[in-house]
């Protein structure tokens, strides 16, 4: 029987492109088949429920995730990068570009803008940030409605008349642009001699409210504010960059993924909102429940 060569050869051709699609073009590993993924999660709520719904909606995709804690905040999130023990995080555009340039003051409310100069930063340590969100969360200067009513106290600027308020907040506070640095430079206003290293969280709540501090930096996003009635000092000169939420990976890891890996991510931060953040953050802070449980509601609201 005559062979028809023009037909083996197409049958051949097709098989291999159909293999080629099979393995994703090149796109990269199979999540079933590729690195183990590893959240980093910091030392506050928000950064667990986060890191929560990324892992969920990469598992919901076939990937492999597990969530470290890393037991403290963004000095020690890139040790654990750096070690291996990590190869994703939830992180904050504005305020993790500051801290890698040095507080050079480059972040702005710009969130794409800002991200473009994260990633200059970034590339040089084999990280990479993808698409940011639109759930903003900064820090935020309170204090009780008290102590605002007593010292008619309500924007930053006026801090320069009582340079004996005690100021409490998470131990990066000392070096973090968006705190005391900033106030400093900004509002010409010098906290650091009477600074409090409480958290980001309960401890600096529990400290504002007995008094033992005059002033609270937490996240703007903290149901705990409306709930206790506590005063947000205006920023009222600028000094706060607006800070999207995004992740931040190894490029190791996008390199081995591909798009299957970034478009779960990118949807997530797609649909992710300041919103969202606020109420998650009051079913943690008030309602105290866990943070897998907010993040699964919020991946079933949201499709995933």
């Amino acid at each position: 029987m005559r062979t028809n060569r023009r037909g083996v050869i197409g049958a051949v051709l097709l098989a291999v492109a159909l293999v080629a699609t099979a393995c994703g073009s090149g796109d990269g590993a199979d999540p079933a088949d590729g690195p183990g993924v590893v959240i980093g999660s910091q030392d506050f709520g928000e950064s667990a429920i986060v890191a929560e719904i990324y892992k969920g909606a990469l598992e919901a995709e076939g990937f492999t995730a597990s969530i470290q804690a890393v037991g403290g905040f963004r000095d020690l999130e890139l040790a654990a990068f750096e070690a291996g023990d990590i190869n994703l995080a939830p992180e904050y555009a504005a305020s993790m570009l500051e801290f890698l340039n040095g507080f050079a003051g480059e972040a702005t409310g710009d969130a794409v803008a800002t991200t473009e100069l994260l990633n200059g930063e970034l590339e040089s340590i084999g990280l990479v940030a993808l698409e940011p969100s639109d759930a903003v969360d900064t820090n935020a200067l309170v204090v009780t409605s008290e102590t605002s009513q007593e010292l008619g106290l309500t924007k930053l600027s006026e801090l320069a008349d009582h340079p004996e308020l005690v100021l409490g907040g998470p131990p990066d506070c000392e070096t973090n642009a968006f705190c005391i640095p900033g106030l400093l430079e900004v509002y010409g206003v010098d906290l650091g001699a009477t600074f409090q290293p409480l958290d980001a969280g309960q401890i600096t709540v529990q400290a504002l409210e007995a008094g033992q501090i005059d002033i609270a930096l937490l996240f703007s996003t903290s149901g705990v504010i409306a709930d206790r009635g506590f005063v947000l000092l205006e920023d009222d000169q600028g000094m706060l960059a607006a800070d999207n939420v995004l992740p931040v990976l190894t490029t190791e890891l996008e390199e081995a993924y591909g798009s299957s890996i970034t478009d779960v991510l990118n949807d997530v931060s797609s649909k992710l909102t300041t919103a969202d953040l606020t109420a998650m953050n009051k079913r943690f802070d008030i309602d105290n429940e866990d943070p897998d449980d907010i993040a699964a509601d919020w991946l079933a609201d949201n499709g995933f």
